[in-house]
């Protein structure tokens, strides 16, 4: 056993489940046995008061049924005992209990039992006062210097101290600046109550002035006050510690010298009877209790200070005499006199950890064996040496992060998308005005091959498509089992998505050995939605706005063939040609050249052309992949249509802008709305009534300004959105025509797309604009830099809205210019160096310069 850990005389736990605070223990003769043996005294959260005698046959035994005297359960929650002279009529000390509504003094007796078992306790009640306020915590003391009697002080959660002469209230008064209570004791040397405020200060107000001072209860005053001597309660003095405190503490061991220890969260003060800081001591650890007992030495007083740390520290002063440990974190701790044993230290834990110990030490009996002294056998050594450094060779071949296990996905999630549209649809709360909405079934099977906890699936598709319900929760998975959800998707907003993509996503919890609450990992599929989903079949139009062609190596394929979802076989018109008409109203033509290895994309919208290009381009992929085509290919030899796209970037940047004035006055008027209502409200607390001049009409006004500006930044917050999708649209399409122009690569295609779709949602603090084009001028001074000087260009730091999109448009601009001009997109350090050396070849008239910043 460790020389430091406190000695266990006696230890229990009270009851099962049961809370303990500070205040519930107490250690008194309550019994007024007249033998000067102490009894422990304890109360509960859960009503329960318990009475302790302890009598241990030898230190370290348990409780004996003997050592409880009395156990009985009250009604309601018990906050705190305490013991002295609460009764009229004698000197005899009584129990008082408090309770968050009642105070309760009881009086503790035992008669002589007629057999083995002991003596019999009972508590009787001697009164009791109702409170009109919840209770905080109560401290007690001869109050006003009365001989022979206590009396009751119980500070209230509202911050008003009740005083009561034992069997009646006295009065009551609040705490001047009062917020949250903190710990109250009574220094009967000054006659005061000392406690510290949410102000972080130790304030001491005397007895006399909380008598003579206003009455709390009274609210009004009356003529009769006026004249009466009441005054306003004033503070005796006030000490900044600077931290909360946990308790307060008053000691007089010597008549001459009164001490008042303060535990804070960081240290714990000695301070003099007028507030003076006699000394304080500055902790290293979490402080929960404490308790000043008497000293050996003259002049100085011990202090026990326990920690979260579960250790209880003996203070002379500011010197550390003595550290031990306990087996629990004591929350309230106190020095008592049981069987014949002086300075007994019992402790309580928050969960009732009961413990009696004293400060000693035992000698240790253990003894460490003898080392048996052998000799080394550095060949064997060495073979060993040798094959751990073979595995650890053999372990690092490999470039694998995780390990080989890992490999085999222990989760698979799959989605599979229905073939044909919903025959009823699912579509709940659309925005949209067409005569009927379709849906389409997507089907989600997880299956785990190991056990999986606390799975949780998550569906995602973009906006404005919407999905019938993106969250399911399931109960823990075993190996080799699955689970199956299915959902529907449909349009809901009032435009055409940016992308027909979904995501799926599961996250679980994989326990292990080590582990066996489970390591979190995370497996997600993605899905293709139909683009029946949002359009279907009509009739071709000739005339369109714009047009794109896409160029192939291969002869065209019949729309029969690559498009039979949206062609009627029974039609041959159709084989060249085919519509398809938008659920939002715009409609967009393809057409196959007869002689030409060309297709056409035609449509009043840019925006509207991007998902026919794209699911052109993957259909023909598909069908020519499925005939072992392994060449084919598609590239776009006209000019990248950059004016329409910039005119799509001017109207989703006029609404950020009308967003922010939207913004700005918004708060003006509730600014102005929240001034009248101050100046209304005075008028009305005014005693002599006053015209309102007005105010109630601006009132109305103004308040009618708020709705309608409200309700017009919220439908600029949705024509917002719109833009933005329709930007991110034309910004794929633009994507795609720039890397069939340049034939680039998948990288480059990565590239491309993180330079001008940064961001999933765009919002007034970071806006698509302004990370674009710091994307942009990132690549034009990179990789797609003129010069040397180009590069050593330093760009601003900090992202913010600008005032118009002409850089962003001269950019893009400049950006397309140098692709065409033979610019290459790496992000590495060494092609970089390459490209800048190609791009300096370029003559000076054919190079345009880069806007500096």
């Amino acid at each position: 056993m460790s020389l430091f850990k406190a000695r266990d005389w006696w230890s229990t736990i009270l009851g099962e489940k049961e809370e303990f605070d500070q205040g519930c223990l107490c250690v008194a003769d309550v019994d007024n046995s007249g033998s000067g043996q102490d009894k422990i005294i304890v109360g509960s959260y859960m009503g329960y008061l318990r009475i302790f005698n302890p009598h241990p046959v030898k230190p370290g035994d348990g409780v004996q049924p003997e050592d409880l005297l009395l156990e009985v359960q009250l009604r309601e929650p018990i906050l705190q005992v305490e013991v002295g002279k609460f009764v009229s009529g004698t000197e005899g000390l009584h129990l008082a209990v408090l309770h968050c509504r009642k105070l309760c003094v009881y009086a503790v007796s035992g008669t002589l039992g007629n057999v083995e078992h002991g003596n019999q306790y009972q508590i009787k009640l001697m009164y009791e006062h109702n409170l009109q306020r919840t209770a905080c915590n109560m401290t007690y003391g001869p109050f006003g210097g009365v001989k022979g009697r206590d009396l009751i002080c119980i500070q209230s959660m509202d911050g008003m101290l009740m005083l009561f002469e034992q069997e009646s209230y006295a009065f009551g008064r609040f705490l001047p600046g009062f917020l949250l209570p903190g710990p109250l004791t009574y220094s009967s040397r000054t006659d005061s109550f000392i406690t510290v405020s949410s102000c972080r200060q130790v304030e001491s107000y005397k007895y006399q002035v909380l008598a003579f001072a206003t009455d709390a209860d009274e609210r009004q005053e009356t003529e009769q006050q006026k004249l009466s001597s009441g005054k306003r309660l004033a503070v005796d003095w006030v000490l900044n510690i600077g931290e909360q405190a946990l308790d307060i503490c008053v000691v007089s061991f010597n008549q001459a010298i009164s001490s008042v220890f303060v535990l804070g969260e960081r240290n714990f003060f000695c301070l003099k009877d007028n507030g003076q800081i006699r000394f304080m001591k500055k902790l290293d650890y979490s402080p929960s209790c404490f308790i000043p007992y008497c000293s050996v030495k003259e002049g100085t007083i011990n202090t026990l200070v326990g920690n979260h740390n579960k250790m209880l520290n003996v203070y002379q002063d500011v010197t550390l005499k003595w550290a031990t440990q306990l087996p629990h974190v004591p929350i309230s701790v106190k020095v008592a006199n049981l069987q014949d044993l002086k300075g007994v230290i019992v402790t309580l834990s928050d969960n009732g950890h009961l413990q009696c110990s004293y400060l000693g030490t035992d000698p240790s009996l253990f003894q460490a064996p003898r080392v048996d002294s052998r000799e080394i056998n550095y060949e064997e050594f060495d073979a060993e040496m040798k094959e751990l450094q073979k595995i650890i060779k053999e372990a690092t071949k490999t470039q694998d992060i995780l390990p080989k296990s890992e490999k085999y996905r222990d989760l698979i999630v799959t989605a599979e998308v229905s073939p044909d549209l919903d025959a009823e649809s699912q579509a709940i709360d659309s925005e949209v005005k067409a005569e009927a909405i379709p849906s389409v079934t997507v089907k989600i099977t997880i299956q785990s091959r190991v056990t999986a906890q606390k799975p949780n699936l998550a569906v995602c598709v973009q906006a404005p498509l919407a999905v019938t319900c993106d969250q399911f929760v399931f109960d823990d998975l075993e190996p080799d089992s699955s689970e199956t959800v299915v959902l529907s998707v449909f349009l809901k907003g009032n435009c055409s998505p940016s992308e027909l993509e979904g995501n799926c996503m599961v996250s679980y919890n994989m326990p292990t050995e080590l582990n066996p609450e489970g390591i979190p990992k995370v497996a997600q599929c993605n899905f293709r939605l139909p683009l029946r989903l949002i359009c279907f079949p009509a009739q071709p139009s000739k005339a369109a706005n714009h047009k794109l062609t896409i160029d192939t190596n291969k002869p065209p394929i019949s729309f029969l063939t690559i498009f039979p979802d949206f062609v009627d076989p029974s039609e041959d018109d159709q084989a060249n040609v085919l519509g398809f008409q938008f659920l939002t109203g715009s409609k967009t033509t393809l057409l196959a050249s007869k002689t030409s290895q060309r297709y056409r994309i035609q449509s009043d919208q840019l925006e509207d052309l991007w998902l026919i290009t794209k699911e052109l381009t993957l259909r023909l992929e598909e069908h020519f992949k499925k005939q072992n085509c392994k060449d084919f290919a598609c590239t776009f030899s006209g000019s990248i249509p950059l004016q329409e796209y910039f005119e799509l970037i001017d109207r989703h940047f006029e609404l950020r802008l009308s967003a922010e004035k939207f913004q700005e006055l918004l708060s003006e008027r509730a600014v102005q709305f929240r001034a009248i209502e101050r100046r209304l409200l005075t008028r009305f607390k005014d005693k002599t009534p006053a015209p309102l001049q007005h105010l109630d009409t601006l009132l109305e006004g103004t308040f009618r300004e708020v709705i309608a500006l409200a309700d017009a930044a919220e439908e600029n917050q949705a024509n917002m959105f719109q833009a933005f999708t329709k930007l991110k649209s034309a910004t794929h399409l633009v994507i795609m025509l720039i890397s069939l122009w340049q034939k680039l690569s998948t990288d480059q295609v990565a590239i491309l797309e993180a330079t001008f779709l940064p961001l999933a949602e765009d919002t007034q603090e970071l806006g698509w604009e302004e990370t674009v084009d710091a994307a942009i001028s990132y690549l034009l001074r990179t990789c797609l830099s003129k010069s040397s000087k180009e590069q050593a260009l330093t760009l601003s730091s900090q992202l913010c809205m600008p005032k118009d999109t002409s850089r962003l448009k001269k950019n893009i601009t400049l950006f397309c210019d140098r692709l065409a001009k033979g610019g290459r997109l790496s992000l590495s350090t060494d092609l970089t160096t390459q490209q800048a050396a190609v791009m300096a070849g370029l003559s000076e008239d054919a190079a345009e310069e880069t806007e500096k910043p």
